[in-house]
């Protein structure tokens, strides 16, 4: 299978980049797409189709082909996959649940494939639960389906984040690439490296992905003051997304490694926190150190290990990294990036997400916040 990663600035240098791209007669069948919410979608999806190419698509909130990062652009990779190993599948939550669409993905899989792996793009809306979608699949296909993704960002306006397909876009969509593992090799890792701090604190109200009290205290509250910060001069929405970016909750289990939850936004009227992933009541929760470049050490160590152990070779990678990365992290992110890169030497694109599908190098496939998750493909 062979790859190529295009970008550019509008649809009309897309449509030049993928001239060029085609000019020694490769002929892709699939086209990977992550771009800003203020780029014309449709118009990119056009010059796609016109040459006979599926589109799995999603906005983002940053988007790269390689170590260098771009704002509102356009990213694509480009695959010759043979069309007989892959179908995809747009299904948007209205009055379905996110649970239910998710199953009917995961029924798909089954009855298509023998051995299907899932790759995943979500919009994201109080409709759309990244725990939910998992479990859906789950329901439809089995236990122990192979799920990586993204939830798509909106260079982080919180107006609404798209996933999209030829002729079909939604905030509460859920585009899957559905892909046969008997002729193409799946294999990834959903990796942190985030440090937790502090002592363990209890859930004791939450609904969802709503908190709304933490050792019997407004979570809200209780956070600001844990961190020593206030709101009185400054917007709310903001100063808890910053928040949750630097310092997340670290949502501790006895049967796997704890998993992260970023606080998206918050309300002024009952204390609580909006999370980007659900919050049981009764959890025990830490909060996390900002991160450094050991963050970024433990990504490449675990993707070492993935290349040893899974994929020593790959014809493509993606990366879904969380935005709270991106903004921890800043300059460095574009060195996580590259250390990814170069471990494989293979075409490569990835986006700035607001949650992560994949699984966890001890845990199992799940939903996670503050999260790189590294897939790689490879014709068998």
């Amino acid at each position: 299978m062979k790859a190529k990663s295009i970008k550019g600035h509008s649809a009309e240098e897309m449509r030049t980049a993928l001239e060029q791209s085609i000019a020694d007669g490769f002929k892709p069948t699939l086209a990977i797409v992550f771009l800003s919410i203020k780029q014309d979608r449709d118009a990119v999806c056009k010059i796609l189709d016109d040459e006979g190419i599926q589109i799995f698509g999603a906005t983002t909130s940053g988007e790269f082909i390689s170590s260098q990062i771009e704002e509102g652009s356009i990213a694509i990779m480009l695959l010759d996959m043979n069309p007989a190993y892959f179908k995809l599948m747009f299904l948007e939550a209205g009055e379905s649940s996110a649970l239910e669409i998710a199953k009917q993905i995961g029924e798909e899989g089954r009855n298509t494939f023998a051995n299907p792996a899932f790759i995943l793009a979500s919009g994201w809306s109080n409709e759309i639960d990244g725990e939910e979608i998992i479990k859906g699949i789950e329901d439809g296909f089995g236990e122990g389906a192979t799920i990586f993704g993204g939830m798509a960002g909106d260079d982080l306006t919180l107006t609404g984040p798209i996933a999209f397909t030829l002729g079909k876009s939604s905030i509460t969509g859920l585009v899957a690439l559905i892909i046969d593992e008997d002729k193409v090799n799946i294999a990834g890792v959903a990796t942190c490296g985030w440090k937790p701090i502090g002592i363990t604190k209890t859930i004791t109200k939450s609904t969802g992905n709503i908190v709304y009290t933490i050792d019997d205290k407004p979570a809200l509250d209780l956070v600001m003051k844990y961190l020593g910060l206030t709101l009185d001069e400054q917007p709310l929405t903001n100063t808890v997304f910053n928040l949750g970016a630097y310092y997340p909750l670290q949502l501790e289990r006895e049967d796997a490694p704890s998993v992260m939850r970023t606080a998206m936004l918050g309300n002024a009227e009952d204390r609580s926190l909006v999370c980007a992933g659900n919050v049981p009541q009764g959890a025990k929760v830490r909060f996390s150190l900002p991160p450094d470049f050991d963050v970024i050490d433990t990504v490449e160590f675990e993707c070492k290990e993935l290349k040893d152990e899974q994929a020593q070779d790959a014809d493509a990678v993606i990366m879904f990294s969380c935005v709270s990365r991106y903004l921890s992290l800043g300059v460095m992110a574009g060195e996580e990036i590259e250390r990814v890169t170069k471990m494989w030497n293979a075409p490569f694109i990835g986006f700035f997400s607001y949650g992560e599908y994949g699984k966890s190098k001890r845990g199992k496939h799940e939903f996670h916040n503050n999260t790189c998750c590294v897939v790689t493909l490879r014709e068998k």
